[in-house]
């Protein structure tokens, strides 16, 4: 049963993995696996898991202990997304409580968005596949920035385009990065307890908001 919207919010900016989604282990399996297939140490689970949030460009660089070319890294990133496209529908759902979520903001005509580190085409797919893609005006992947989280070029863009204000808008992520990119953008942040890895990494964020659970966020204004 989906709550009342009571919140005077009206632009919700949303990270994907472990905020919307539970993509379970997947991105640990597919990474681990890609830095084999090249023949590298596998990152650890905390280690992979620590570092979602920014773009496979820019984090497997920092999880191994040996310097890749440019070229090492592209081949590294696209093994990775390839295993994880095989992967990913069999392991990603929905959190507890994000359907109503949706439901009852976007029936209470809240702008939602969707601001991930991803790219556009595999944010698309899961979010259809999820059956939440129409809940969302717009989708910003890491392949339409120049500069990714924790920089702010997602949200300003969406802020530009649809003439959005600051002061009504909130960024709710599971990550350290989601809550810097809220802050450098100027808006609210909210840290989402539920799929974060690290809770008090949010919490020395210091956001705006904390939510326990999904629904938590009707409530906050």
């Amino acid at each position: 049963m989906s709550k009342k919207v009571l919140s005077m919010l009206k632009n919700y900016f949303f990270d994907f993995d472990k905020t919307l989604a539970d993509t379970g282990n997947v991105s640990v399996i597919a990474t681990q696996k890609a830095f084999l297939a090249f023949g590298l140490v596998p990152p650890a689970r905390e280690r992979i898991l620590d570092l979602m949030g920014i773009p496979a460009e820019i984090s497997v660089p920092q999880m191994t202990n040996k310097k890749l070319a440019e070229e090492e890294i592209e081949k590294i990133c696209t093994e990775f997304r390839t295993i994880y496209k095989v992967i990913e529908f069999n392991n990603t759902s929905l959190y507890p409580g994000i359907g109503d979520l949706l439901t009852s903001l976007y029936k209470s005509k809240k702008r939602l968005f969707v601001v991930s580190s991803k790219a556009v085409a595999p944010l698309n797919r899961n979010l259809e596949a999820l059956g939440i893609l129409n809940y969302f005006e717009e989708i910003i992947g890491c392949d339409m920035v120049e500069h990714y989280k924790p920089a702010p070029d997602g949200i300003n863009l969406l802020v530009e385009k649809y003439n959005l204000n600051k002061q009504d808008s909130v960024m709710i992520g599971d990550a350290r990065y989601d809550l810097q990119m809220g802050k450098n953008a100027n808006v609210k942040t909210i840290g989402a307890e539920w799929g974060a890895f690290d809770v008090k990494s949010l919490v020395n964020e210091n956001p705006t908001y904390l939510a326990k659970e999904p629904l938590d966020i009707l409530n906050f204004d």
